[in-house]
């Protein structure tokens, strides 16, 4: 084996060093900040009752409006040919698309939902409600309407809407809690709870659209005592026969905070009577999806209390039997996504697997087979029992929409979404690399070589280091803060190493980051790092910076604590204090799991093993900080900390902090700004001059 290794590594470090990169000398352009925010995005599919067609959303940002807008398409799945169907003019936004019949389509406008017909006949108001809803579907034959809203407690949609407006004109503006369950990611808890409500959806004589009585699932489950922790349910599936429907919920408690338990219930439409699945098992429940013929119900289902990145199992629940059963047990990996296959008999997988996003079909017996093994498939559904359909996408290649052939394996690329946009831009590829890292485990990392590459010269280097830490990073496009070619574009050999702690090598690979931040997942980026910078002559090791968010914000903090190899740093959003950190979060359960109990004296004693704040004294790198104020994960007082202690010492350092975002950059002009920030810095601390002008 290790004779196998050693002649992967030379193969792979020949590849790497002697091998020009096909943009010398060409005529394409790198990725810059503007044509990266111009890309368009692709939705999930949605497949026709027919099995003929497919709806699909397409969303942009347009620079020049400074608006969004996001328009549905209709692909014929036998020809290809693609329709548009909504107007695509920035600031119109058409969401949610749905199946009315096979000729007729619903979507999501203004607050509104639409039906219009695919002969592009004038689109017509079905339900105008008086509050927000979201998560749409219909089912035929029943003629059911089901969605989520958000509601106050025993409310109609039309009493919530006037509770709303009486808030707004209370005299004073003071929210009081008596439960941890106090915020989460970007909003404070309200009495508006979000719930999946289903009706009856009939045309009368006149033509008018008319709901039923709607009915309100939440409020079937047992009344909470403090209505700012009741019930919310926010996922859900319906059964295509439109008889049963499915949801997932946490229960409410004093310890929402510090656990993960989420529950499945089930029940019928008719005489809805909700009835616990998970009762036996307090982990985090997710995905539920019904069969095709609506006879079983399947789910992801963690079993470690609260541990939010333990594995996935597939559960799968017999309606007729009401028996339960895990398939799979054994699989080292966990899936993030399921959907069934159409013989009501397997399951399409997605799930991350050495830096990969692949396809695996899995059996009610448990056999697997995996249906692709590159780049980064993100949605799947099945369209008859021989083909499917995907979003894929590679380092390289913007996401799209495929046809998988499930019995030979091969691929069909039905839309270019970004043709014009990218077919004067170079994108470079995502090469693997292997090497020892901590606990002697082999560690895997992705390398893309800068625009116009001459492995004659001398390049800076950038280490991206992701969040998580139970993450990945993965071979596929990402319209994130994180496209690694955008940093290739601007002239880094750019780096990204999946340390320990990532997902995709095995979830024992997974659990070792417990109580070991500090630890392994650095002892990997450095290693990583010397292995990278020994072998390709074409680094220049006197010109790296590394940047991360979340996590990876963390991990900065803890680099400029630990090493001074990098010229400057930026951490967006990164924790600066285990100790505050863990006081100032949403979710008790990550750290408590993580690391520990500041209280107790094991938690507390780990917690500052793994502390960036307590080696303050020895940072002395450059670093560029980014905080949204509106991410109660990680709050914006663990950046505001680390750049004032840098500001007090004279070390060069800058914040950019965005009063309107969250744990990530939503809207696309402070995306734009983003970007601009953080090339900026890198380039200029590395003197480093970008193949375009960056300000």
């Amino acid at each position: 084996m290790c004779g196998l290794w050693m002649c992967l590594a030379a193969m792979l470090l020949y590849t790497l060093s002697t091998t020009n990169a096909l943009e010398l000398g060409s005529n394409k352009q790198p990725l810059d900040i503007k044509t990266f925010h111009s890309l368009s995005r692709i939705g999930t599919p949605l497949v026709s009752p027919n099995q003929q067609l497919a709806l699909f959303t397409t969303s942009y940002y347009s620079e020049e409006a400074n608006k969004n807008a996001a328009y549905i398409s209709c692909l014929n799945i036998t020809t290809g040919n693609i329709t548009q169907l909504t107007d695509s003019s920035p600031g119109t936004i058409a969401s949610n698309p749905l199946w009315f019949d096979d000729q007729t389509i619903g979507y999501l406008q203004k607050g509104a939902l639409y039906r219009q017909s695919l002969n592009q006949s004038e689109p017509i108001i079905v339900f105008q409600p008086p509050v927000p809803i979201s998560n749409v579907a219909f089912r035929k034959e029943q003629n059911l309407l089901t969605f989520v809203a958000s509601v106050h407690p025993n409310c109609s949609l039309e009493e919530s809407a006037i509770k709303r407006v009486q808030a707004a004109k209370k005299p004073d503006t003071a929210m009081v809690f008596d439960n941890l369950w106090a915020r989460h990611w970007n909003e404070w808890m309200t009495m508006e709870k979000p719930s999946v409500f289903s009706a009856r959806l009939q045309q009368d004589k006149d033509q008018s659209w008319k709901l039923s009585q709607m009915t309100n699932y939440a409020e079937l489950l047992p009344s909470s005592p403090d209505p700012l922790t009741r019930w919310s349910i926010e996922d859900y599936t319906v059964s295509p026969s439109g008889e049963h429907l499915a949801f997932i919920t946490r229960q409410p408690s004093e310890n929402m905070t510090w656990s993960t338990n989420v529950d499945v219930y089930l029940t019928t439409t008719f005489n809805p009577r909700p009835r616990l699945l998970t009762g036996r098992v307090s982990g985090a429940a997710s995905a539920p999806v019904f069969s095709w013929d609506g006879t079983k119900l399947a789910w992801l289902q963690m079993e470690t209390p609260g541990y939010e990145s333990d594995i996935n199992r597939i559960y799968v629940y017999t309606l007729s039997t009401r028996e339960t059963i895990a398939i799979a047990y054994d699989w080292g990996l966990s899936p993030h996504a399921i959907s069934w296959a159409r013989d009501n008999k397997s399951l399409l997988a997605v799930v991350g697997k050495q830096g990969r996003n692949i396809v695996v079909r899995i059996g009610l017996d448990g056999k697997r087979r995996e249906l692709t093994s590159t780049g980064s498939t993100t949605a799947i559904r099945a369209v008859n029992n021989q083909t499917a359909l995907t979003v894929y996408s590679q380092t390289d290649i913007s996401p799209d929409l495929h046809m998988l052939d499930l019995q030979r394996l091969t691929t069909k690329q039905l839309t270019q979404i970004n043709r014009k946009a990218l077919e004067n831009v170079h994108l470079s590829k995502a090469e693997d690399f292997w090497f020892t890292g901590a606990r002697g485990d082999r560690v895997h990392g992705w390398i893309l070589r800068p625009y116009n590459f001459d492995r004659r010269q001398k390049y800076p280097l950038a280490l991206m280091i992701h969040g998580g830490p139970q993450q990945a990073s993965s071979q596929g496009f990402s319209f994130s803060q994180w496209n690694p070619n955008m940093y290739a574009s601007a002239g880094f050999v750019t780096v990204q190493i999946n340390f320990h702690g990532s997902q995709g090598y095995g979830q024992n690979f997974t659990n070792s980051i417990r109580h070991k931040w500090g630890d392994y997942p650095y002892e990997d980026l450095m290693r990583g790092l010397d292995y990278v910078t020994s072998r390709l002559k074409f680094v220049d090791t006197q010109r790296m910076v590394a940047l991360g968010g979340s996590f990876g914000g963390y991990m900065v903090n803890w680099i400029n604590g630990h090493t001074q190899r990098f010229r400057a740093l930026v951490s967006h959003d990164g924790k600066f204090s285990t100790i505050s950190g863990f006081y100032g979060t949403d979710e008790l359960w990550f750290p408590e799991w993580d690391l520990g109990k500041p209280w107790d004296p094991n938690g507390r004693a780990i917690l500052e093993e793994n502390n960036p704040e307590r080696f303050a004294s020895s940072f002395k790198t450059p670093t560029l900080f980014i905080q949204g104020e509106h991410d109660f994960r990680i709050p914006a007082t663990e950046s505001l900390g680390a750049w004032s202690m840098l500001r007090h010492r004279g070390i060069p350092s800058r914040l950019v902090y965005f009063p309107d975002e969250d744990h990530w950059i939503n809207h696309g002009g402070n995306s734009i700004r983003w970007y601009t920030e953080v090339l900026d810095w890198i380039t200029k601390w590395t003197n480093t001059t970008a193949p375009y002008k960056i300000r």
